[in-house]
């Protein structure tokens, strides 16, 4: 990871000097880039709203003052407040947009030829704020739904809406911010949708979308197509499978995937752009000497290939381990009680970029420990935005 700027502090500020200032300019005494470095750090460093933030800077307003302007000292609780809740989220995100992208380009692989390599996976999903709803003002919890580079590690975007169902009109917006050339995306059964599967192939991608019910005939006809070649043990069509076991702790997990081409005279073949191939994913878990199996389906514009078909099934599961579960574990979000939308978003970003931060950084520390050693040390904080262990 390449350092952000000259002074790797400062030079994040060069990532918003295009950012129009919200704010009036009456008794404006803080600089933007200022607020938005310092709620960068305070979030790094373990704060978990405008109030922290404030605490911390004003620990560290001496080493701050180096290497900050701060006309007038640190910004207070209120200043980083009113600012995180006056600026645009998009406008926020996009101004880390060429930066994200440049640590993607590092860290992805090169595909070179698609029968060999793997493609970049991009995973989308949403993740409720529970703690955030305001019955008083007739508000439910917020839903945050996030684009994950599954294999990088990193935060590529997000969109605030206010219930699940309405991620089906918001993944087509959040797919918009993204570059998705020679990238899977991944959605679960929300983002089953023919105009988002459209978008994906128009955007030079390819995707991997899960079917449930709520495409009813399409997944009647998938399914039953899969009991039947199940049946037959595969005997009349071509089949990639892929196998994988897993066992520890009185556990035995084992994972089946078969991928299939789409057969020339399926009923909706023609209604789904790119559609080339079915999926399914069959868990079977033994524990305590109980066992459950899972079946799961899936739609995809890639061609057979069992191996990199289990690989995105896999790597999009991960997403609630390597992001949701982290988030709500080590960022404590779930406990968050912000009701004030905007701001929600915007520290709900904060979390999600400081998590892409320590993701990067070459330690072998827990997540945690990372952020309670950026919490701790400056020189490890400096570690973290530069993407280095000394």
């Amino acid at each position: 990871m390449r350092m952000v700027g000259t002074d790797e502090v400062g030079g994040i500020i060069r990532y918003f000097e295009e950012m129009d200032d919200p704010r009036s300019e009456v008794n404006r005494r803080h600089l933007l880039g200022d607020i938005i470095v310092i709620s960068i750090l305070g979030v790094l460093a373990g704060a978990d709203g405008p109030l922290a933030i404030a605490q911390w800077a004003g620990t560290q307003e001496l080493w701050l003052r180096g290497h900050l302007r701060l006309p007038h000292g640190v910004p207070s609780r209120d200043t980083i407040s009113r600012v995180l809740k006056a600026l645009k989220p998009s406008a926020f995100q996009q101004c880390f947009a060429a930066w994200l992208a440049s640590l993607q380009e590092e860290q992805s692989v090169v595909e070179k030829d698609r029968q060999d390599e793997p493609l970049r996976q991009i995973a989308l999903d949403g993740k409720c704020l529970r703690r955030s709803h305001a019955r008083g003002r007739g508000l439910g919890a917020m839903y945050l739904v996030s684009a994950w580079a599954t294999d990088a590690g990193m935060a590529l975007g997000q969109l605030a809406v206010e219930e699940k169902s309405n991620e089906i009109t918001a993944i087509p917006q959040l797919l918009d911010q993204l570059d998705l050339t020679d990238a899977v995306v991944t959605i679960d059964a929300a983002g089953c949708q023919r105009n988002i599967a459209d978008e994906i192939v128009s955007g030079g991608g390819d995707y991997v979308l899960a079917l449930k019910g709520n495409h009813e005939t399409l997944h009647r006809d998938v399914t039953s197509l899969f009991a039947k070649l199940l049946e037959g043990d595969f005997d009349s069509t071509l089949v990639s499978h892929c196998e994988e076991s897993d066992k520890g702790h009185g556990r035995l997990e084992q994972r089946l995937y078969y991928q299939v081409s789409v057969p020339v005279d399926f009923p909706q073949r023609e209604k789904w752009t790119g559609l080339k191939t079915f999926g399914l994913a069959i868990r079977r878990s033994v524990a305590n000497g109980k066992e459950t199996i899972d079946h799961r389906y899936y739609i995809s514009s890639l061609s057979r290939h069992g191996r990199r078909f289990a690989g995105y099934v896999r790597g999009h599961w991960s997403i609630e381990n390597s992001l949701h579960w982290v988030l709500d574990m080590t960022f404590r979000e779930d406990e968050s009680r912000v009701r004030e939308r905007r701001l929600a978003d915007n520290l709900g970003w904060l979390r999600r970029l400081a998590l892409t931060l320590l993701k990067q950084h070459p330690g072998k520390q827990s997540i945690a420990m990372k952020r309670r050693l950026a919490g701790w040390s400056i020189d490890f904080l400096m570690q973290v935005l530069m993407g280095k262990a000394t």
